[in-house]
């Protein structure tokens, strides 16, 4: 039987996950993690398990997903990579959400937006700040919805077609507002 590198683990993982392979390429994702871990490569080990944490997620194992990513943040603030340090953080919230656990999902993609806002990664922080407006409004909590939301579009500097149009549509009821 041939032994296979991590980077190979990898690239084999990615390709699973193309083809919509999700359990497959989240186990090939993690036996890379590991193998990077093996070899001393932390940082390379902590993106492995966010992939694998993105592709339990996809193939609806949020518990694996969470276990997968619980702890990458830490490597990635050690290493000083405030983005992917906040991807971390976003992907844990996803795990936490799709578990159920509200308000440590809540709390855990605002400190994700909080370090995406420091990295200037606004189109990212969009995405969060989505995600964080979609769980306010399931908690009835309509008006954070409305800033959060409002928050991460008007944030964009380049907005796409679509984002321009919610753009101008999320500004109506802020101009009622003021």
């Amino acid at each position: 039987m041939e032994t296979l590198l991590p980077q190979q683990l990898a690239d084999e993982g990615r390709a699973e996950y193309q083809k919509r392979e999700y359990l497959s390429a989240a186990r090939l994702y993690q036996a890379a993690a590991e193998g990077f871990l093996a070899c001393g490569d932390e940082l390379k080990a902590a993106e492995m398990a966010n992939n694998c944490s993105v592709a339990y997620l996809k193939g609806e194992n949020a518990q694996a997903a969470l276990e997968a990513v619980t702890g990458t943040e830490a490597v990635f603030a050690l290493k000083g990579d405030t983005k992917r340090q906040a991807m971390a953080l976003g992907n844990q919230a996803a795990a936490l959400d799709k578990l159920k656990r509200v308000d440590e999902a809540m709390s855990t993609y605002e400190k994700s937006a909080a370090l995406l806002k420091e990295a200037g990664e606004f189109e990212l922080r969009a995405d969060v700040l989505q995600a964080i407006s979609s769980l306010q409004l399931r908690k009835r909590q309509y008006l954070e919805a409305y800033a959060s939301l409002r928050a991460g579009i008007m944030g964009l500097k380049k907005p796409n077609f679509k984002q321009r149009l919610l753009k101008s549509l999320i500004q109506i009821p802020y101009n009622f507002l003021k």
